[in-house]
Parts: C-alpha cells; sequence; structure tokens
C-alpha cells in the first residue's frame, strides 16, 4: 500500500507525463486490432495527431463492433478476449448498452480503483480496523451471453462482473457468499442478504446510497433495532458512487449515528474506474490517471457540434463544466461517455460530477444539471429539517395564460412540516447556483416557482420495481429535459 501511494504521488506530480505514456501504450497494444489497422495506429505520433486521426464516437457508432464481441469475434478493439460485458443500468437511454470488460480493464482500473482505495483509506485512518471484519457490497446479477455460440462470455451489471472476478482473497473477507450476492430476483436477494449480514461484524459497506438504503432497512426490520450501529457497531465506511450523496448524508448519518462512522465517494462506472476521494474533510475526487484510461474533454457549450474540439488534461479550467471523453483499456477509443464534471482544482487535478449530457432541464435557457439540483435538495432539506429519499424533476412547459416552471417530485424519509418553506428554499439555491436560471426567475420572467409533490413512501421503488430496474447500477434519473418520468410516476398516483 505504501508503495502504492508512492506511485500515486508520481502522476500527481506529473499528470501530463502520465497521459501520453497511457495513450502510447493503449496505441501500442491495440496496432493490429482492426480497429487500430482501420485508423493507423502506427501512425500516431502525438496526442494532437491522436485527436485528429481516430473519430469521436457514441455507443451507437461503436455497437457493430460490440455486436460482432458479443457473438464471439476477437481482435477488434482490443487485442486480448474479451469474456465480459458491463450491461449498463439503461438511465438515459430505452435500450441497454453492452459495454466490453476486458482483463486488463478488471486488473488495471477496476480492482486497482479498489486497492488504491483502501491504501488512501488507511493512510486518512491509520488506527482502522477495518479488515478485522467483512464488507457488503450491493451489485446486481450476471448471466452467460447467449449471442456467442461457444458460450463463453457473460454479461451483467458492473458491480456483478467485478465481485465475480474478484480474486480469493478478497472473497473471504464480504458477505453474504456469491450465490445470493448476485441473485438476480432483487426482493428475494435483498431478504436472504439481510437475514445473513445481520449475523456477521461488518465493518464496510460499498455500493449505489439508494439501495444501500433499502438493505439497512430491510435489516433493521429484520432484528428489530433503532440503527444500524446497534447491529454492526464496528461499522466504519461507506464507499459509494453513482448517484450524488449530499441528498442522502442526513438519512445515512440519522440510520447510522457512530462518531467513528466516515464516508467515501468514487467515480466507478460501467466504461472503467476514473476517481475517488482521497481527502477526509472534501468530496473532491482524484482524476485516477495511471488506470490504462486516457481522458479528453469537451466544454459543454460546444458538446452538440457533429465532432467538437476537445482540450487536454492540462487546458481544463477550473470550475467549467465539460463532457468526458475516455479511450481505454477495454477498446473504447475516444468514447462519449455521457458523463459531465467539473474540475475543482488542478496540479492535482481533482473533479466532482456534474451529472450527464443526457440529464438537465434547459426548456428555457436555464441549463440546470444535476449537481445544481443536488445541491438545491440537500439545501433545502437542511434548511427545513427534512430527510430526502429520491427525487426526479421536469419542466413544465408554456401554456395559454401559463408560464413555465419546473416540477418536482420528491420522496422523504422526514417531510418538511411546511412544503411552501423547502419549495422557496429550492428555489433560492437554484437561483443561487445557477446565474440562468436565476435570470429566467427574474421577476417570474420566463419561469415561475417550482411545483413540487411529496410523493408516498416506496414510490420510486415502485416505479423502478415496475420498469424492471431494481438493485444493481440502476438509479433515478434526477433531471429530465422532457415530461416521460415525471409523467409516468403521477399516473402511478403518488
Amino acid at each position: 500500500m505504501k508503495r502504492r501511494i508512492t506511485q500515486i504521488q508520481h502522476f500527481m506530480n506529473n499528470p501530463v507525463d502520465v497521459q501520453e505514456q497511457v495513450l502510447g501504450e493503449l496505441l501500442l497494444k491495440a496496432r493490429h486490432t482492426e480497429y487500430g489497422r482501420k485508423y493507423n495506429f502506427s501512425g500516431v505520433t502525438s496526442r494532437q495527431r491522436f485527436a485528429d486521426q481516430i473519430p469521436m464516437v457514441s455507443y451507437e457508432e461503436l455497437y457493430p463492433y460490440i455486436e460482432r464481441l458479443l457473438k464471439g469475434e476477437e481482435g477488434l478493439l482490443w487485442p486480448t478476449d474479451v469474456k465480459w460485458f458491463a450491461k449498463s443500468s439503461g438511465t438515459t437511454n430505452a435500450r441497454s448498452k453492452f459495454i466490453p470488460v476486458t482483463q486488463e480493464a478488471l486488473e488495471d482500473c477496476h480492482f486497482k480503483g479498489g486497492k488504491d482505495l483502501l491504501s488512501i483509506y488507511t493512510i486518512l485512518y491509520p488506527d482502522t480496523k477495518l479488515f478485522a471484519g467483512k464488507n457488503i457490497a450491493i451489485g446486481g446479477s450476471h448471466q452467460v451471453n447467449t449471442l456467442d455460440e461457444h458460450g463463453q462470455s457473460y454479461f451483467g451489471d458492473v458491480s456483478a462482473v467485478i465481485m465475480a472476478n474478484l480474486p480469493f482473497w478478497f472473497q473471504i473477507t464480504r458477505t453474504p457468499s456469491l450465490d445470493v450476492a448476485l441473485m438476480s430476483e432483487w426482493e428475494s436477494k435483498l431478504e436472504k442478504m439481510a437475514a445473513i449480514t445481520a449475523r456477521e461484524n461488518v465493518t464496510s459497506l460499498a455500493g449505489v446510497p439508494t439501495w444501500t438504503l433499502v438493505l439497512l432497512q430491510k435489516v433493521l426490520e429484520i432484528t428489530g433495532k433503532s440503527n444500524i450501529s446497534e447491529v454492526w457497531p464496528k461499522l466504519e465506511l461507506f464507499v459509494h458512487g453513482a448517484v450524488a450523496f449530499g441528498p442522502y448524508r442526513e438519512l445515512f448519518r440519522k440510520l447510522i449515528p457512530s462518531k467513528g462512522m466516515h464516508y467515501l465517494e468514487t467515480y466507478n462506472a460501467s466504461e472503467g474506474f476514473f476517481g475517488l476521494q482521497d481527502q477526509a474533510e472534501s468530496d473532491e475526487m482524484l482524476l485516477m490517471l495511471d488506470y490504462g484510461v486516457y481522458y479528453e474533454f469537451i466544454p459543454m457549450e460546444a458538446f452538440g457540434q457533429e465532432q467538437p474540439k476537445t482540450v487536454l488534461l492540462e487546458e481544463v479550467e477550473i470550475g467549467k463544466i465539460y463532457a468526458m471523453i475516455i479511450t481505454t483499456n477495454a477498446g473504447l477509443w475516444r468514447y462519449k461517455i455521457g458523463d459531465t464534471i467539473r474540475f475543482t482544482s488542478k496540479y492535482p487535478f481533482r473533479i466532482k460530477i456534474a451529472g450527464r449530457t443526457k440529464h438537465f432541464i434547459n426548456a428555457f435557457g436555464e441549463e440546470v444539471v444535476v449537481e445544481n439540483a443536488d445541491q438545491a435538495i440537500a439545501h433545502a432539506c437542511k434548511q427545513t429539517g427534512s430527510v430526502l429519499t429520491d427525487y426526479t424533476a421536469a419542466p413544465t412547459y408554456f401554456a395559454e395564460g401559463k408560464k413555465g416552471c419546473h416540477e418536482w417530485i420528491i420522496e422523504f424519509e422526514q417531510v418538511p412540516a411546511d412544503l411552501k418553506a423547502f419549495t422557496a428554499q429550492l428555489d433560492a439555491k437554484l437561483r443561487e447556483v445557477n446565474s440562468d436560471y436565476d435570470a429566467k426567475r427574474y421577476k417570474d420572467l420566463a419561469l415561475q416557482m417550482p411545483i413540487v409533490h411529496v410523493a408516498a413512501p416506496g414510490t420510486f421503488y415502485h416505479w423502478m420495481k415496475k420498469r424492471g430496474k431494481l438493485g444493481g447500477q440502476h438509479k433515478v434519473p434526477r433531471l429530465s429535459n422532457d415530461r416521460e418520468f415525471v409523467e409516468d410516476i403521477l399516473e402511478m398516483g403518488i
């Protein structure tokens, strides 16, 4: 672990050199693949040449190659065999995405991220007793890829892919056993996980906050305890990702009142492990530069262009939102991952996730992103003493005699005593953090005060169940520029 900390310090001090080395190694290894020959990887002599010579692609544009990989072809995007595919949660597309996961991506990216997290945690908290107990990782499931005639490849949630491939030494430190953890039927799995883990000495949790909360509440239901610290007194760490933690923080503090509890955020997606929190008092994440991932960035104002010009790592500006473009050791070449980030520092490069390129509200030129919404709702909860469970929001468009507004559906663990006061705080914070929203709200010029619906307990759980998206990496879409999700939930009755 100490040796690895030295390596992390090296890429923090030499970020550009490390990224140039990563790109060179990726191109060298893949130069004889079908993709490498088509775009003459051998002729790429600089990062600028790479950007000029290889096209930027979406999933749909890369899918013809992925479809062939799913059918068992080899040597297309990456020289080694692809035995696993991470099936995306499909929150931004109706159609599921199948992301290749190579052995290099597992070992040099996903696993490396997990080991680095433990290394950093032990530096931050040298008196930790983390390794004296067990870890609960809340994942999805996997299955045989039937498109492969030889039946030698699999697909599933990235969490399931990682768990199924973990080395034996890590398997013995986790609970429950893999046959339970990877069950496909979420509700049965939840019951078994709660029953088994309630009897264990659990010292750490890892997963999406939404589904982790569901498990914790089930554990309390089974044990009859008033809080999780009574069930797992040695619990000290929750590693979380996929959705912003801010809106959930108070609910976790209520469920786990232990003063020795710590929270660390990671940025681990189907496409790779990109960042992790390396400071105790800040939820910024260090961008991990030596995981076999090469980064480029598109300023959001240029994202809609056909082939927008990317900026290099050293060219980014602090505070500006960028769409992230990745090239990886899983054979993704200049791939538009669909996430947006904001840099909080340079040298070292630290980031915060701003949202998704398709998850925003810009019906009136307000350009509200998920980061804005998370900040506003966390502020409103704090100011009104309320506790959030989940939320989604969409625009209400102009109608005859009516101006537009944003319509929110929010499920609370603790409902605000005064919904009007909550709505006012939500609106005020949005105006504070987003000048475009503020301009549209000025004297109700284009936007009126938001509409907030309080959803009954379990609304979002039942909605996700109806959509076949319980557990794993699935998450409630926070913002949408159309009303499909909001209308669907309202039709269920809230």
